[in-house]
């Protein structure tokens, strides 16, 4: 195994950004290129993203990361602080560096849009590039659509539980790191929520943001009600208030004679059914009965649901940990195979890892009411009944012209409304079938 040891001289992060540095990657990947540079084995190589099978609780999966993993390829280059560290890191022969000096992404992107529902064994991203290239993406690709997908499915499940109701991302301050709270935010209301509480989610991508106060704006000052006014005073058009710092029931009579315009009250304790009821009652008394009710507090998605099915007068919810960790499955089982190099189908038979081999597309068919059918897996240009799921998104390196996050949102929340429900039949066709024999009778 290859190993630098202690860092030969630490990069200075002024000069970079590391989130966007083709050094943010597996250590395998470089040493395989610099082996893969040696014998020029620079042809073209078609890998495909998938995921083998789905976790515990999940009947499907929404497409999601596409939008960075495909901005990540188009500025990928290494710079001269990336390359001065790979020169002095003892690792690599002296001509290794002049070679990545001038690598580029410069391949062709298949994917499923972002938004779309998939299931296991479906290519959601197909990959066409010279070899070093191809590999060297590997670590970041897969790194960027696995999470955005995981917090997608994730959201997809709350939207399905919660219909007409709001759903905020609360998560920033429970993900791992700011990246993660920062696309967790993106993939959710990619999956249907209306907005998130991370304020940068707004400028940088476009989403409503939304926030209250904290129990910490209560305790500052002398009494319930003195916070309550000042806050009101402050946002006088849309003060929603934290009712349950100390008596919740108390906490929402405050909360009535503090604000003239009281947009609502939020619960983020307790039992949030019997409270809500409790409240609904005391905000329509008082004159409030435009009052919306926000609930928070460790929710998902089987939370949610009960409320819903109880009829909690609650009109949103904010979810934060059981979202962006997506705590009950916070990983697939998600690859990134070679299919094929220089012409040839290529196929990984180990044990309970078997890939197909081959460029591959993936059809969908349609119920006389409009909801997936059934999916079938085949060899690219095997004609196929159905619609085609993965679409150009990049072309000799460049970005092609991709949907808007509000559009592919939209996209979601449509083929949310199509899946049906339990296991989903993904049939791999007998043109497919035929190419991994072919492929294990000469390998």
């Amino acid at each position: 195994m290859q190993s630098a040891g202690a860092a030969p001289g630490a990069i200075d992060l002024n000069q970079m950004n590391p989130l966007s540095s083709p050094l943010l990657t597996d250590l395998y990947q470089l040493t395989m290129l610099q082996a893969y540079f040696e014998r020029e084995m620079t042809e073209t190589a078609v890998f495909e993203l998938f995921v083998r099978k789905l976790p515990p609780g999940r009947d499907f999966l929404v497409a999601a990361g596409l939008e960075q993993a495909l901005a990540f390829l188009e500025q990928m280059r290494f710079g001269d602080e990336e390359l001065d560290w790979v020169e002095r890191s003892g690792l690599f022969r002296p001509a290794f560096a002049a070679r990545l000096a001038q690598l580029r992404f410069t391949g062709d992107i298949h994917a499923m849009p972002e938004g779309t529902v998939f299931f296991p064994d479906e290519p959601v991203l197909r990959v066409v590039a010279p070899l070093p290239e191809a590999q060297l993406i590997e670590t970041r690709v897969l790194n960027l659509v696995h999470f955005e997908t995981v917090i997608a499915s994730k959201a997809a499940r709350l939207r399905r539980v919660a219909p007409g109701k709001g759903l905020i991302d609360f998560g920033l301050r429970r993900a791992h790191a700011g990246e993660a709270g920062l696309l967790a935010a993106r993939a959710a209301y990619l999956a249907g929520f209306d907005g998130s509480a991370t304020a940068l989610a707004a400028p940088l991508f476009g989403i409503p943001v939304f926030g209250t106060m904290a129990h910490s704006f209560v305790q500052a000052h002398d009494s319930e009600a003195e916070a309550f006014a000042h806050f009101a005073a402050a946002f006088p058009e849309n003060a929603v208030l934290l009712i349950d710092t100390y008596d919740t029931a108390e906490g929402a009579r405050r909360a009535v004679g503090a604000a003239k315009k009281l947009k609502g009250v939020r619960l983020d304790s307790g039992d949030l059914d019997a409270l809500s009821r409790q409240v609904r009652k005391i905000l329509d008394e008082a004159g409030h009965k435009e009052a919306i009710i926000f609930a928070s507090g460790n929710l998902d998605e089987a939370r949610v649901a009960a409320l819903v099915a109880a009829g909690a007068p609650i009109d949103s919810f904010g979810i934060g940990t059981g979202l962006t960790t997506s705590a009950d499955a916070p990983y697939l089982d998600a690859v990134y195979k070679l299919e094929e190099y220089a012409g040839k189908p290529r196929r990984k038979r180990s044990t309970g890892k078997a890939t197909w081999p081959g460029r591959k597309q993936v059809y969908r068919h349609y119920a006389g009411d409009g909801r997936f059918r059934r999916d079938v897996v085949s060899v690219e240009g095997d004609a196929q009944s159905g619609e085609p799921l993965l679409r150009p998104a990049m072309q000799h390196g460049r970005r092609l012209p991709q949907p808007s996050l509000a559009a592919s949102r939209q996209h979601c929340l449509a083929q949310l409304e199509r899946v049906p429900e339990g296991a989903y039949p993904v049939e791999i066709s007998a043109a497919l079938r035929a190419l991994a024999e072919q492929v294990d009778r000469t390998t």
